[in-house]
C-alpha cells in the first residue's frame, strides 16, 4: 500500500521534472534563435524606456529598421558570452538586466536633461549622489534606487545558488571561438554600416544621434570611442608648420614677438593688463528667444543692455540641457569637444591624469593671478582636480563660502554671494592683474511643474500646459534674479579703479524639451554671450563657438598668448574651413595625447598647487559651555566647517562665520591634550582647507578631578 502511495505522489513530480528538462533542452538546442529574439525584445523595451513611449519605440522600429536591428546585433553579441558558463540562464538574466537598467537610466536622465546617458556619466555617479535632497535628485529617489538594486542583487544571488545549470558538455573551446567570431562579425558590420552611412561614426548632436540610431548603439559608441584618435597627418613637422604660420600671422599684425624659446610673448605684457572676469551663467538664455513664450516684462534688461552696447552674439556650445563641464572645458582651453569620444567629459577622463594648457596657465605666464569662484561643490565634475590641471592659483567653492540664501525650492544657492567672492579674489592679489572665472548656479534645473512663487515678479504664459507654464515661470524668474546679479557685478567692477573686461556666457539652454523650431536662432545648441569693459573697447559683435570665446574677447583687450588661443586669433575664427579644424585637432592631440611637439617635448604648463579659497582661517579661542558643548571661535567658518579632534572628524554645529560648536555628547569625550582644528570639508570627506593654527584642549575641571 505504501509503495502504491509513493508511486502516486512521485509520478506527477517526475513528470514535471521531465517537462522542465525538455524545455531546457529545447532552449539550449535553439538558443541562438532565442538570443536573437531576446535581443530584439530588449531593444524595443529599452527604446520605450529611453523615449518614455511605446508608440515612439514603434515609430523607431518602423522608420529606423536598420538601426533597430543593428542595436539588436550588439545585444546579441553580448549574449554570446553565456556559452562560456554553465549557469547560462543566470548570465542571460544578468546581461539582459544590465541593458534594461541602462535603458531605464537613460529614460530617467532624459526626463531631467536633453543629453542622453553615456559611458562617462558613470564616472559622475559620485557627483549625482552629492546632489541628494535637491529637485534634481532627491533623497527619496536615492533610497528607492538602493532598495530596487538590492532586490535585484538578492534575486540574482538566489538564482546563482538554486538556478539551473547547463547539463551537456560545455565545449569551452567552441564557445570561445564563437565569441571571437561574433566579435569579428560585430567589428566588420560596424565598419560597413558606418562606411555606408547607415550608422553614424560621430554624433554632432548627441541627443539626435541617440534618437536616430538607438540607445544601445549610442551608449556602445560612448564606451568604445573615448579620448582623441591620432590624426592621420600628426607629426612633429605638422605641429611646427602650424606654430610657424601662427607666429607669422601674429607678427605681421604686430601683436607679439616670439621669444628665443619659441614661445609666444605678448608685447603688451610689459605694461599693466586689464582684469578679465569670465562668468558662466548656468542654463542662461534670453527667454524672449523662445517663440511660444509670453512674459509680462523683459526678464533680462541688464544683459540686453550689455548686448546692445558691447561686443556680444550667439555662442555655439557642445551640450543642451546639461553638461556644463563640457562647455566650460571648451571655453577655458579653446579646444573643440567634437574631436573627443561620444558624450565624453574630459574632466572625468584625460584630465584625471594629464595637465592641460588653458587660459589660466596662459594668463599666469604673463603675470596674472588666476582664480575660480563657484557656489557649488568643489568636487562636482572633479573640478578641484581639473582646475589644478589647468593651472589656476585658487578655487573658492561653496565649502569656502558662508552661503545663507537659496532659491525658492531650496535646491541651489542664489548667485548674489558671488559678487563678494569675486571681489575678494581680485583683492587677494593687489599687485597683479587677475583672471577670475566665476560659475553661477541659480538658474540650474530642474524646474517644478507646480506653482512655487506665489507673487512672481514676471508672469509667463504660452506653453502647452499649465505645468509647463509653471516650469517656465519659475525658470524665467530665476533668470531675472541672475540678471540682477549681472547688474550688481558690473556696478562692483565699475567702482574699482582698475581696467576690467567682463565676459558673460550661457553654458547651455535649460532642460525644457526645446527643439530647433522653438527658438529664434533655429539651433538649441546656441546660447548668448555678452561683454562689458571700462576702458573703451570698440564693439565688435560676432557669433562664436564656445572654444573661440576667450580667444576673441582677449584679443580685443590686447592679450595674445597661449598655443590654442593664438591659433584661433590667427585663423580668423572660420570654423567652416577644413584646414582650421584639422590644425586645431592636431594641436589638441599634441597637447593632451601626443608628444607635445609644440612645447619641444617639455611640460611647460604643469598642474598647479591649487589653493582652496582666498581667506586665511584660524581659531582664536574655545569655550566649554554650561550644557557640556564646546564652542570654537575664529573666522571664515561656513556650513561645511567641521571640527577635527586628533585628526578625526566630529559632528559639528555651524552657528556663524565666527562660531562653530561640538555637541555635548562628543565634547564629553574630550581629554586634556587633544588637538583641535577646523577644516572645510567637501564631498567624499575631502579636506579643502584647514585653519592655520590648531589648539590644544585643556579643561581645568578635569585637572581638578584628577
Amino acid at each position: 500500500m505504501k509503495k502504491i502511495l509513493n508511486n502516486k505522489w512521485c509520478q506527477p513530480a517526475a513528470s514535471a521534472k521531465r517537462d522542465y528538462s525538455r524545455q531546457i533542452a529545447f532552449l539550449n538546442r535553439y538558443s541562438i534563435l532565442f538570443h536573437a529574439l531576446l535581443a530584439c525584445v530588449l531593444v524595443f523595451i529599452i527604446e520605450a524606456c529611453s523615449r518614455r513611449s511605446v508608440i515612439d519605440a514603434c515609430v523607431f522600429l518602423g522608420s529606423h529598421a536598420f538601426a533597430f536591428f543593428f542595436n539588436a546585433l550588439i545585444i546579441f553579441f553580448t549574449l554570446s558570452v553565456v556559452y562560456l558558463f554553465r549557469r547560462r540562464m543566470l548570465m542571460r538574466i544578468i546581461i539582459s538586466c544590465i541593458w534594461l537598467l541602462l535603458g531605464i537610466i537613460n529614460g530617467c536622465v532624459l526626463s531631467q536633461r536633453v543629453t542622453p546617458f553615456g559611458y562617462t556619466d558613470l564616472k559622475c555617479i559620485s557627483d549625482l549622489l552629492t546632489m541628494t535632497n535637491t529637485q534634481y535628485f532627491t533623497k527619496t529617489q536615492e533610497i528607492c534606487v538602493v532598495i530596487l538594486l538590492s532586490i535585484l542583487v538578492l534575486f540574482l544571488f538566489i538564482l546563482a545558488l538554486k538556478g539551473p545549470k547547463f547539463q551537456g558538455h560545455p565545449h569551452k573551446v567552441r564557445a570561445a571561438c564563437f565569441c571571437v567570431l561574433m566579435g569579428i562579425v560585430m567589428s566588420g558590420a560596424t565598419t560597413l554600416a558606418q562606411n555606408s552611412e547607415q550608422m553614424a561614426s560621430y554624433f554632432s548632436n548627441i541627443a539626435q544621434g541617440y534618437s536616430d540610431y538607438g540607445f544601445v548603439y549610442g551608449f556602445s559608441s560612448s564606451v568604445m570611442d573615448r579620448g582623441m584618435s591620432r590624426p592621420d597627418d600628426y607629426s612633429e613637422s605638422t605641429i611646427r608648420q602650424i606654430r610657424q604660420s601662427v607666429s607669422q600671422a601674429k607678427e605681421e599684425a604686430g601683436s607679439y614677438t616670439v621669444a628665443e624659446s619659441g614661445q609666444i610673448v605678448s608685447d603688451s605684457a610689459k605694461k599693466q593688463q586689464p582684469n578679465v572676469i569670465c562668468v558662466l551663467l548656468e542654463s542662461f538664455m534670453d527667454p524672449t528667444e523662445i517663440n511660444f513664450l509670453k512674459m509680462s516684462k523683459d526678464p533680462i534688461p541688464n544683459f540686453r543692455e550689455l548686448s546692445d552696447n558691447f561686443t556680444s552674439g550667439y555662442l555655439t556650445v557642445p551640450v543642451v540641457g546639461a553638461g556644463t563641464a563640457n562647455s566650460e572645458f571648451e571655453v577655458l582651453t579653446g579646444m573643440n569637444l567634437r574631436f573627443f569620444g561620444t558624450g565624453e567629459y574630459p574632466y572625468k577622463t584625460i584630465l584625471k591624469e594629464t595637465d592641460c594648457e588653458s587660459i589660466a596657465s596662459d594668463m599666469s605666464a604673463i603675470g596674472y593671478g588666476t582664480h575660480v569662484v563657484h557656489n557649488n561643490g568643489g568636487n562636482f565634475y572633479s573640478r578641484a582636480n581639473a582646475f589644478s590641471q589647468f593651472g589656476f592659483d585658487t578655487f573658492t567653492s561653496k565649502e569656502l563660502m558662508n552661503i545663507q540664501e537659496y532659491t525658492p525650492l531650496g535646491s541651489w544657492p542664489t548667485d548674489d554671494i558671488l559678487i563678494r567672492e569675486t571681489e575678494k579674489a581680485l583683492d587677494s592679489t593687489p599687485d597683479q592683474s587677475d583672471f577670475v572665472y566665476t560659475i553661477t548656479v541659480q538658474g540650474h534645473g530642474s524646474y517644478p511643474e507646480e506653482k512655487i512663487i506665489e507673487n512672481p515678479e514676471i508672469t509667463v504664459s504660452g506653453a502647452e500646459t499649465e505645468e509647463k507654464n509653471n516650469q517656465w515661470e519659475y525658470y524665467v524668474n530665476q533668470i531675472h534674479e541672475v540678471d540682477k546679479f549681472i547688474k550688481n557685478l558690473t556696478d562692483m567692477l565699475a567702482e574699482r579703479d582698475e581696467p576690467t573686461m567682463l565676459v558673460l556666457f550661457g553654458d547651455h539652454l535649460p532642460t525644457m524639451g526645446l527643439t530647433d523650431e522653438d527658438v529664434k536662432s533655429g539651433d538649441i545648441f546656441k546660447t548668448q554671450y555678452a561683454t562689458w569693459n571700462n576702458f573703451g573697447l570698440e564693439q565688435k559683435d560676432a557669433d562664436l563657438t564656445a572654444y573661440q570665446l576667450l580667444a576673441y574677447t582677449t584679443e580685443q583687450a590686447g592679450l595674445h598668448q597661449g598655443t590654442i588661443f593664438t591659433y584661433h586669433q590667427a585663423g580668423e575664427y572660420d570654423t567652416e574651413q577644413p584646414q582650421y579644424q584639422n590644425q586645431l585637432e592636431n594641436l589638441q592631440y599634441d597637447i593632451l595625447y601626443g608628444e607635445r611637439y609644440c612645447y619641444d617635448g617639455e611640460d611647460l604648463y604643469p598642474a598647479s598647487d591649487l589653493q582652496m579659497g582666498v581667506d586665511q582661517t584660524h581659531i582664536s579661542r574655545y569655550h566649554k559651555n554650561a550644557d557640556g558643548s564646546l564652542s570654537i571661535y575664529g573666522d571664515h567658518f561656513t556650513n561645511w566647517s567641521r571640527i577635527y579632534v586628533n585628526d578625526e572628524k566630529m559632528s559639528t554645529m555651524f552657528v556663524s562665520d565666527e562660531h562653530v560648536m561640538l555637541p555635548s555628547e562628543y565634547a564629553a569625550d574630550l581629554e586634556n591634550g587633544d588637538i583641535l582644528k577646523v577644516c572645510q570639508v567637501g564631498s567624499s570627506n575631502t579636506i579643502f582647507r584647514t585653519t592655520e593654527n590648531s589648539v590644544t584642549f585643556f579643561d581645568a575641571s578635569q585637572k581638578e578631578a584628577e
